[in-house]
């Protein structure tokens, strides 16, 4: 039977106006909506780690005499970008399915296809089998080094769903599997792994905590009734001091991974940029507000977007 908070076959927490509504059959809008594709800013926040480490790796290429990856690099993104759609929208469906009860006592998720009852458990693993499908066959298009290395990364997204359970650090695992990109990026240019890419990984992770512990502030009275466990719970009002820690933190590791990459000086205008970003979420933020907490969370891509243009143009100013 159809859950109540369903609104005209939409989600509570996505924009009514979006694309998918607007092009996409009804019969279609459940499986769009598994997959997130009507809020696109978590493939956004999943793929930007993964620009970061290829313009990185582009950029240390150019800076150590390598052959310019010029035309490689945009292919790259190109594979990075649908990778990021299909492994989003996988781990959002399968995340689903093992919150299927907690999402039925949620106002902000009740109103998502499996509590609602518009799509069954058994078409929500067959469409997450599918989007794993499209993923791998984007990663087998790179070496065997960062084929194995992605493959890896699944043992890290298959804990996160269960990490509210039993860690008030929720938001660490999410960073774990979400910035996984940015050892993907060097990886898939050079085949292996160095200190420079590792340094960014840690950066994107205490990134990750940070705009997550501020989205999760949108649930802290429904998690509290139910158990789940969070960041923002864990924090409270000491939220904006711990914002100050992670992410003044992982600007001090980029500007370290870019250094140790050699990158270019526009790279660091792109990271004087986010700070003065970071700051003013970490200013402006009422974690009482809701919607104010979605707003400065969804702003995260537009961080993410300048720390890329930002590595991006360096590396074309590098290149001779």
């Amino acid at each position: 039977m159809q859950n109540t908070g369903d609104i005209n076959g939409r989600v509570a927490d996505a924009p009514s106006g979006n694309w998918v509504y607007r092009i996409l059959p009804p019969a279609l809008w459940p499986y769009a909506q598994l997959a997130r594709w009507d809020r696109p800013i978590g493939w956004q926040l999943l793929m930007w780690p993964c620009f970061w480490s290829a313009a990185l790796a582009a950029n240390a290429a150019v800076a150590s005499g390598q052959i310019s990856p010029g035309f490689l690099l945009i292919y790259h993104l190109i594979l990075y970008f649908i990778g990021a759609v299909a492994m989003r929208g996988a781990g959002c469906t399968y995340n689903d399915l093992v919150d299927h009860e907690i999402d039925m006592e949620v106002a902000r998720t009740r109103s998502r296809p499996l509590p609602s009852g518009r799509v069954t458990r058994w078409q929500a693993k067959a469409f997450t089998a599918l989007q794993a499908l499209v993923g791998l066959l984007v990663l087998l298009q790179f070496n065997w080094f960062a084929v194995v290395l992605g493959v890896l990364s699944l043992a890290v997204v298959a804990l996160y769903p269960f990490a509210k359970r039993f860690t008030d650090w929720p938001q660490f695992c999410l960073g774990l599997a979400f910035s996984w990109g940015a050892l993907m990026g060097w990886a898939g240019l050079f085949g292996s792994l160095s200190l420079a890419p590792i340094v960014l990984y840690a950066a994107a992770i205490l990134w990750t905590i940070g705009y997550d512990t501020i989205y999760a502030h949108q649930d802290k009275e429904d998690d509290e009734l139910i158990g789940v466990r969070s960041t923002a719970r864990l924090f409270g009002d000491r939220t904006r001091l711990w914002l100050i820690g992670f992410y003044g933190v992982s600007l001090v590791l980029m500007l370290l991974s870019f250094a140790l990459a050699g990158a270019g000086w526009l790279s660091y205008v792109g990271l004087l940029v986010a700070g003065g970003m970071f700051a003013f979420q970490i200013a402006v933020l009422d974690i009482n507000d809701a919607q104010q907490c979605l707003a400065l969370f969804k702003s995260n891509s537009k961080v993410g977007l300048i720390i890329f243009a930002g590595l991006f143009l360096s590396f074309l100013f590098l290149v001779p």
